[in-house]
């Protein structure tokens, strides 16, 4: 983050755990506020290294910085032995119904491993008064003309939800199973900094 200059934790010979960001830099404070049940929380920090203001934006610095903790944005957890883990973006999470949260970037990276998938994002559809836990693919147009010649764009769909099955939701509890599959050749609407613009990509969706 530019705004802590730029590191809060990492990993070093000692301190390596698969998965994790690693534990605090030395004089940073890391915590996570008020975790829920499953001890997720926003990543919260405070050191020498943090920023003392947006320049000339006082509201956007009321926004990050209170009682001297910046706060990061970024929801995750820390294990019992000092690990710091990032389950997602605050703004982005799904929540249910059923009060429960799905953190989508845990499911995007299980999709990402699908051998075809250039590029995905999941999403929450709405369908009457519930929600239809979704994911937009774009899919690598090589590697399909490549492995899966003379298929139909239905037969690609069909394809990719077995796979969805079998190699995603199969790894998740049920209230994360994806639903539903959106399936495209065209690019996703980036920042310039290579980031999917989750906004612009729902109302192209819901269009």
């Amino acid at each position: 983050l530019t705004e802590t200059s730029p590191v809060l934790t990492a990993e070093n010979d000692k301190n390596l755990r698969y998965g994790s960001i690693g534990k605090p830099m030395h004089n940073v404070e890391v915590k996570i506020d008020n975790p829920d049940e499953n001890g997720i929380g926003e990543i919260i920090a405070k050191g020498p290294n943090v920023m003392k203001c947006y320049y000339e934006n006082e509201e956007a610095t009321n926004k990050v910085l209170k009682n001297g903790w910046f706060y990061t944005g970024d929801l995750g957890y820390m294990d019992k032995d000092g690990y710091f883990y990032i389950s997602g973006r605050d703004k982005n999470v799904i929540l249910l119904k059923n009060c429960k949260n799905i953190y989508p970037e845990e499911l995007e990276i299980l999709v990402s491993n699908l051998p075809y998938v250039a590029e995905n994002i999941v999403f929450r559809l709405p369908k009457g008064d519930d929600l239809l836990l979704s994911v937009k693919i774009v899919y690598n147009k090589e590697y399909i003309k490549e492995n899966y010649p003379n298929v139909s764009e239905e037969e690609l769909k069909e394809i990719i939800r077995k796979d969805i099955k079998e190699q995603v939701n199969s790894k998740l509890t049920n209230f994360k199973h994806i639903k539903n599959v959106i399936i495209t050749d065209e690019p996703m609407i980036k920042t310039t900094t290579n980031k999917v613009k989750r906004k612009e990509e729902m109302k192209k969706i819901l269009a």
